[in-house]
Parts: structure tokens; C-alpha cells; sequence
């Protein structure tokens, strides 16, 4: 059909002359079933005509009658419609030429807000812009009305966001396949300093980008027994029948993810988990009421909560339910709904990498073996041997306990079947081992996925390891360190199998998205190829020694730093000063990531002017925002969080500083607040204690918008060091293996305290009750913790932190040596693009050796 040009009429009603009509504005080039769709380009008229159906047709009300949840969700629709066509383009074209896709397992997608990135996507921005602006609406305020959904909780979810928006942008095939968590992680607010959670209920006001396919509905057992039959004869395997006593429903929730304006859209699955017989009509008809929804409560409680506390035995199994849950949805998903009806299994690996975004979609492992040899009838060898081929191991962690462990009364009561299959991979492992490595049991106890104590359990990142394929780490020194130190055996046994690729992060969303002063600037300047080819940004380099650009570059940040001020007034109810050195850490709270030493270096500047140490006239002007979520059975942490926001109440009050200090602490910090944060700070606290952290890639989302890091040596800051150069990076602290040296020492914190003036006098303020109105005994728990524990080593730290910060100091008194530094901090930093790393993995992992 053709489009006119003219300027439409807005009135109440659709000015469209068919009242039937739904999505956007195109007549199929072929049939759907057996061709492609094709959209014509899209314009301002035809764009209000299917805002206003959508808001008619959709929605149910006229323009003059909607609210702005009514408009938001009409605008939202109307841009996935716009999608659909090239979503539908898509998927003729990959089932006319298949190739090796990949399946990306991820229990967290932490997505952001989606209107914003997929209206530069598909470049339909200035469009939507000019029909809201014809129909009278702020487009302002519909994207403030999007709700965020809350699938993830911090870099892992966010990471799995930016690799299948880079796979999209890239053309590669894939399908990004989760859980639709009715609550997500929890929302974040403070009450006496304290953290409360409180449902993130994402859902409340619908959820436009997501369509549900009830129809693709997957059915997914829990415990019950086996049975084995004999085998008919010396040749072939006994078959074992597994009868669950319980199933759930998986229904497939699709979210679109477009490419950048290259006309791909890929899928992210989602499953939500409901009762087979959700209703008892006849229990309720008695007047039991709770009973008679009890099988729908049991069920959908499996994809209630993202991370529900696994402090207890009943949230530990309910972790367990949600990882079986969404990966047996997703393979019989791929194997009898993606792959067509006749394919031949046996030929499964052509077809399908399965990347296990860490260790919670690794029981994904035995239940493939489950399918093809119970189902399908292979043969154990052939089963394995193909399952060897389909999956490969992404470990995000160098911390013990955040390798998963399954107790075998879980996990055999959960999935006796799977259990089964996994002893019986570790019976064969195990021998290969001792062929390996003959006469060396203590070898053979130490590679067990089998661990014997202090309870008898699964080691998922040994059966990871053992099945995958490859085995990668997210950044060169994680990876060193995980070959070394986490799976020194295994190394040693296929160290074939181990390689890096560093992590990444999206240029359009954390640049072109949420920076677009700086993306504008940067365009200007050297063109728009750096948003799909991030390493042009090396073209930036001469123009740091261009004292205009650097001018222009500082007027930019000004500009963030307002942007962010005024969302802080309204979000908040606080001020940020704007002429202050903004100093950032925000990431999830865990001790290893040490907020504790950034809160002991404020409440050292603090208590220099208060003893007189320090004028306050020779304290740099600096704020200090803090931004993390605690996970609510992590006590610590929690305390932590108490302590932050106690100081800063304390601190903000105090006239003594006299506007040199400030201390914020936004509650609920999220991708969207990300978004404002990162372009506005001028300072990135990276201090994990070296060894800890696998890679972090908010570091390099703030050194790719003009933030300068202090750090250790640690994750992918090493990395970032070596793009940027020492003279570009604030560096302190003990490297990975001096940290093991004073650990092999017998580390005592208490030292540091008594050895160091400024250090006691620091603690010896929190510990006085200052910051708690006199009651030293609130923040006992985190004393005690730092002065006779400290895990990881943050007084040991203080001295050479304190250091950097004053070289922090007097950098920023330079404006124009300081605005050098984050120019080549931008420019240098390309490598870290998500597509670099989509690319890696393609060489090294699901397409090794092809061209």
C-alpha cells in the first residue's frame, strides 16, 4: 500500500479508513508461512496513523481521553509492529539457510529500558519523535513512563543483555533463552539507613515488548522415580524410563532484539513457569479455596523471583527448580520447535552452541544426555559425544562459594534421573583421568564432580568443565588466574580447552544512548562508524592536545553532571553539587569489591577537618555517590549499606564541611539510573582487591564516557591500564600474588589499624558512635569484621588508596591535563566493545577455525 505525505489531521478517532487493521503500515511481499516480509520505510504520518490504531484499537480510548500509560504503551507497540516485519524477514531467512546457531543460557537479562534502544535500533527516533510532537504529547515524559524490567541483578545479567545486541548487530544467529521473572530482583529503598526490599513489580502496568506464545507451551518434570529396563543384549545400554511426580508448564515469552539499523532482529526466549491444572474446580467448590489453587501457587512461584534467598533448604531447592525450569524448557524448545521436524540429531552440533553464561544453566548438561539417550534411543557414547560438541563454559567468578554446588539429596530428589546421568559421566571421567594421570588418586579426588565432603554434592563448574567443550574467563587475568588457581587439574588435563575472551560491553545503549552529548560530539568530529566499529575511536586521539575540543569535552560532562542533578531532585530529593569532583562506585555490595575502603577513605577526609589535620579549604570539592544492592540474605553487606548511608547523613548535615564533601546514596540503582551516573562522573571506583574481581565491565562503561579509574590490578582493569597508560589511570594496591604472599603470611588487619595514624583515627570516629547518634554498637558487626577478619583487605589497603587519591587530587586541579586524560581514557578504550567480544567468541569458541 502507499503512503500519502501530507500532515494528517489529529483528531480522537484513527484516521485510518480501516478499523480492522493491526501493526504497521505494509502489505507482505509473500506469503508468511513461505516468504519474507518487507516494510516500507517509515514516516512521520504513517508512524501517528499506527500510534493512533494502536491507542484506538489497542487500548481501547481516545487521544483526548488516554493517560500516559495508555500513550506509552501504544508508542511501544507501534514501534515493536515496526519490528515485526524485519523480526519475521529474519527468521525466512535463517530457516532458508541454516547455520550453527547460538544458545545463549542465562538465568539473568538485565535489559534496561527498551524504547530508547530500540527506536535508535531501528532508526526511528526523529519519526517518533516529530508523530508524538504532531499529536501533542511529551515525548519525554512516555520514556520516563517505561518501566524497567528487573531480570537480572548486576554484571552477569547485564553482560548477557550487550552479547545478544551485539550478536544481532553482528547477524549472527541466535536465541537468547532465560526466565520472564514476574518480580525480578527486588526494589531497592532505605529506612533508617537501612535496606528494605520490596517486589520489583515490573509487570504492573503491562508489558509491551513482550509477546507470549501459550501455544509453545513446554512441559518440565520434578522427582518422581527411574526404572530400568534390562538390555537385550551385551551391545546395548539399558534404557531408563524417569516418571516425575510433578510437571510445570514453560510458556515462552519473546522479546525482539534488533540489530543496529541493519534490518536483523534476533529472539530473547523467556519462560514462565504455570500449573498444568492451575484450578480445582471441585476443591474449590467444597470451600477449600487456598487448596484449590495450590498446584498454580507451587508452580509459578519457579519463575516468581530473580535469586530468591537460598538461605534456607527451601530456597535452595526453589534455585534449583528455577535453573532446571528454564533450561529444559529452552533444549526441547530448540530440538522439537527451532530445528525442523526431520533433523537428524545426530548432526545436532551443526546446528547449535549452547553458552552457559556461568554455572546456573549447567544442569543443562545432563539433561541433553537425558533427551537424546532416554528419548531418543542413542547410545551412551553417542550421546556424549555429541553433547561435548553443543555446549561450552563462560566462569564469571574467582570466589569458591559462587561456584554452585548441589547437595545429592537435592539434586536426587529434585532430578533422580539427572543425578544418575551424572554419575555416570564422573564414573567415565574419572577413568580418564586415571589413564591420564596413572597412580595419582589424590588427583582423582580433587577432579571429582563428585565432591565427598563436608557433604556429599555436584560440583557444577567441574561437570561445566568436563563437558564444555571450551572453558573461557572474562578477562586475561581472570582467565590466567582460573586456569592457576580454580581448575588447576583440569588445565592440566585438556589446557586446550581453556581460553579468555575479555568481556564487553554495547557502544549504542552505554555511548550512543546515554551519552548523546558526547556520541554527538564524537560523530562530529570523526563520523558515525564508531558506534558498529568502536576502535575508531582512536581517531579521537589528536584532538586531546586540541584545546577547543578538550573545552568542548568539559562542557559535556558539565552538561551530564546537570542532567544527573535534576533526575537526583526528582528521583531523590537531593542535590548534587555541581561543582564538585564526582566520585562513582556503584556496582552490586560485596565485600570483595570493598566499599568499605572507599567509605573509609570519606570518613578519613571527614575526620581531618574535624581534628584539625586538614583546612577545609584545602579539601577538594568533591561528591561521592555510592550506588549498590545487597542481596537480602547477605548481612554484611546490609551492615555496609547502614554504614554508607549513616555517614552520609552525618557528613551532608555538617556545616564543618562547608560544602566540600557531599556523600549520596540513591536507593534501587538500576540500568536506567546507570544511564545518567556513568556520562556524568568524572571518577570510577574500581578497588577490588586483586584477584577478586573476573573482569567488571562497568569500568569500562565509565572510561569509555570520560571517567578516570582509580584501581587495583584487577579484572579487566589491567587491561583497561594497558590501553590507557599509567599516566591516564589513578593505580594502587597489591597485585594478585603479593596479596597471596601476606595471606600465606598470616595477614593481621589489627596492624594496619594500630600502625597507621590516619587509619585508627578513622575507624576510632565510626566506632565512637559518631555517625549513629552515639550507639558505637550499631556498626560493631562491621568493625569487628574489618579489624579482626577483613577477608579482603581493605586496611591493608588504605595507605596506598589514600595515596592515589591525593594524585586524584591533583590531577583534577589541572582542568586541562585532567580533560587530556579522559579524552585518550575514550579514545583508547574501543577494544572494550561487545561486538570485539561477540567476534573472540565466534574464533575461539562456536566457530573455531572457520572463516
Amino acid at each position: 500500500m502507499t503512503q500519502t505525505h501530507h500532515h494528517p489531521v489529529i483528531t480522537d478517532e484513527s484516521p485510518s479508513a480501516d478499523a480492522n487493521r493491526r501493526g504497521p503500515s505494509f502489505e507482505p511481499s509473500h506469503d508468511l508461512a513461505t516468504g519474507p516480509v518487507t516494510s516500507p520505510p517509515a514516516t512521520v504520518d504513517g508512524f501517528v496513523r499506527e500510534f493512533l490504531d494502536q491507542l484506538n484499537f489497542g487500548q481501547g480510548v481516545k487521544l483526548s481521553q488516554s493517560t500516559i500509560n495508555d500513550q506509552y504503551l501504544a508508542l511501544a507497540r507501534t514501534v515493536r509492529s515496526y519490528l515485526m516485519a524485519s523480526w519475521l524477514e529474519t527468521g525466512h531467512r535463517r530457516r532458508k539457510n541454516p547455520t550453527r546457531m547460538v544458545g545463549y543460557l542465562s538465568a539473568e537479562y538485565l535489559l534496561g529500558r527498551q524504547l530508547g534502544n530500540n527506536l535508535l535500533a531501528s532508526d526511528l527516533q526523529d519519526i517518533a519523535d516529530g508523530a508524538m510532537e504532531q499529536c501533542g504529547i511529551d515525548m519525554a515524559a512516555l520514556r520516563g513512563q517505561e518501566v524497567e524490567p528487573g531480570l537480572g541483578n548486576g554484571g552477569l545479567g547485564r553482560l548477557a543483555a550487550c552479547f545478544v545486541d551485539s550478536l544481532a548487530t553482528m547477524d549472527v544467529p541466535c536465541i537468547g533463552y532465560g526466565i520472564r521473572y514476574e518480580y525480578g530482583i527486588f526494589r531497592q529503598t532505605f529506612v533508617d539507613n537501612r535496606q528494605v526490599e520490596e517486589p520489583d513489580s515490573w509487570l504492573r502496568l503491562g508489558s509491551p515488548w513482550e509477546f507470549p506464545h501459550p501455544e509453545r507451551a513446554v512441559q518440565v518434570g520434578f522427582g518422581g522415580y527411574t526404572e530400568t529396563s534390562a538390555a537385550e543384549d551385551d551391545e546395548t545400554d539399558a534404557r531408563t524410563t524417569w516418571t516425575p511426580a510433578w510437571q510445570v508448564r514453560g510458556v515462552p515469552y519473546h522479546y525482539m532484539v534488533p540489530g543496529f539499523r541493519n534490518g536483523v532482529v534476533n529472539t530473547l526466549r523467556l519462560w514462565s513457569a504455570e500449573a498444568n491444572q492451575a484450578f480445582d474446580l471441585q476443591t474449590f467448590n467444597r470451600g477449600d479455596y487456598a487448596q484449590a489453587s495450590r498446584a498454580e501457587i507451587f508452580a509459578e512461584n519457579i519463575s516468581k523471583v530473580l535469586y530468591p534467598d537460598d538461605s534456607t533448604p527451601q530456597g535452595k531447592e526453589l534455585r534449583l527448580q528455577q535453573q532446571y525450569f528454564f533450561v529444559a524448557c529452552s533444549l526441547r524448545d530448540f530440538i522439537e520447535n527451532t530445528l525442523p521436524r526431520d533433523f537428524d540429531l545426530h548432526r545436532l552440533p551443526e546446528r547449535i552452541i549452547f553458552q552457559l553464561n556461568d554455572t546456573h544453566p549447567v544442569i543443562a548438561v545432563p539433561e541433553l544426555m537425558r533427551i537424546l539417550v532416554d528419548e531418543k534411543g542413542f547410545d551412551w557414547d553417542e550421546a556424549w559425544g555429541i553433547t561435548r560438541q553443543c555446549f561450552a563454559y563462560t566462569c564469571h567468578t574467582l570466589l569458591p562459594e559462587a561456584l554452585e554446588v548441589w547437595p545429592t539429596e537435592l539434586l536426587g530428589r529434585l532430578l533422580p534421573r539427572h543425578l544418575e546421568i551424572i554419575y555416570r559421566i564422573n564414573e567415565e571421567f574419572l577413568l580418564e583421568v586415571r589413564e591420564a594421570f596413572p597412580g595419582d588418586e589424590g588427583r582423582v579426588r580433587r577432579m571429582s564432580i563428585i565432591a565427598e565432603q563436608p557433604q556429599r554434592a555436584v560440583r557444577m563448574a567441574y561437570l561445566a568443565t568436563v563437558a564444555g567443550a571450551k572453558v573461557n574467563g572474562v578477562a586475561e587475568l581472570h582467565s590466567q588466574l582460573l586456569r592457576d588457581n580454580v581448575l588447576p587439574d583440569f588445565n592440566a588435563m585438556w589446557p586446550e580447552k581453556f581460553t579468555n575472551v575479555t568481556n564487553g560491553i554495547t557502544p549504542r545503549r552505554f555511548l550512543r544512548l546515554a551519552n548523546r552529548k558526547l556520541s554527538g560530539l564524537i560523530t562530529e568530529t570523526i563520523g558515525d562508524g564508531w558506534v558498529t566499529d568502536l576502535e575508531r575511536l582512536r581517531e579521537l586521539e589528536p584532538y586531546a592536545d586540541d584545546p577547543e575540543f578538550r573545552r568542548r569535552f568539559r562542557e559535556v560532562k558539565a552538561a551530564n553532571k546537570e542532567r544527573l542533578g535534576q533526575l537526583l531532585r526528582v528521583r531523590d530529593g537531593v542535590e548534587l553539587r555541581q561543582d564538585h569532583l564526582l566520585d562513582v562506585m556503584v556496582k552490586r555490595l560485596h565485600e570483595y569489591k570493598r566499599q568499605s575502603l572507599k567509605l573509609l577513605h570519606v570518613v578519613s577526609v571527614y575526620e581531618g577537618v574535624l581534628s584539625g589535620r586538614t583546612r577545609v579549604e584545602d579539601v577538594t570539592p568533591r561528591t561521592v555517590l555510592f550506588g549498590a544492592k545487597a542481596a537480602p540474605g547477605y548481612h554484611m553487606a546490609k551492615e555496609i549499606i547502614f554504614l554508607i548511608n549513616s555517614v552520609a547523613e552525618k557528613v551532608n548535615a555538617d556545616p564543618i564541611m562547608d560544602g566540600r564533601l557531599q556523600v549520596l546514596f540513591p536507593a534501587n540503582y538500576n540500568v536506567t539510573l546507570a544511564e545518567k551516573v556513568i556520562p556524568a562522573a568524572d571518577l570510577s571506583e574500581q578497588i577490588s582487591l586483586a584477584g577478586k574481581e573476573a573482569s567488571g565491565t562497568g569500568n569500562m562503561k565509565f572510561a569509555l564516557n570520560g571517567a578516570l579509574t582509580i584501581g587495583t590490578l584487577d579484572g579487566a582493569n589491567v587491561e583497561i591500564l594497558d590501553l590507557v597508560g599509567e599516566d591516564n589511570f589513578f593505580l594502587f594496591g597489591m597485585t594478585e600474588p603479593e596479596v597471596e604472599a601476606l595471606r600465606q603470611r598470616g595477614y593481621a588487619p589489627s596492624s594496619y589499624y594500630e600502625g597507621d595514624p590516619t587509619l585508627k583515627a578513622t575507624i576510632d570516629l565510626i566506632g565512637s558512635g559518631h555517625f549513629t547518634g552515639g550507639d558505637p554498637g550499631a556498626v560493631s558487626a562491621v568493625l569487628d569484621n574489618l579489624l579482626n577478619h577483613d577477608p579482603f583487605m581493605a586496611l591493608a589497603g588504605f595507605e596506598s588508596y589514600l595515596e592515589a587519591q591525593a594524585r586524584v587530587e591533583q590531577s583534577y586541579a589541572d582542568p586541562e591535563a585532567w580533560s587530556r586524560s579522559t579524552i585518550l581514557n575514550v579514545a583508547r578504550c574501543g577494544f572494550f566493545s561487545s561486538d570485539r567480544s561477540m567476534r573472540d567468541y565466534l574464533d575461539r569458541i562456536w566457530l573455531p577455525g572457520s572463516e
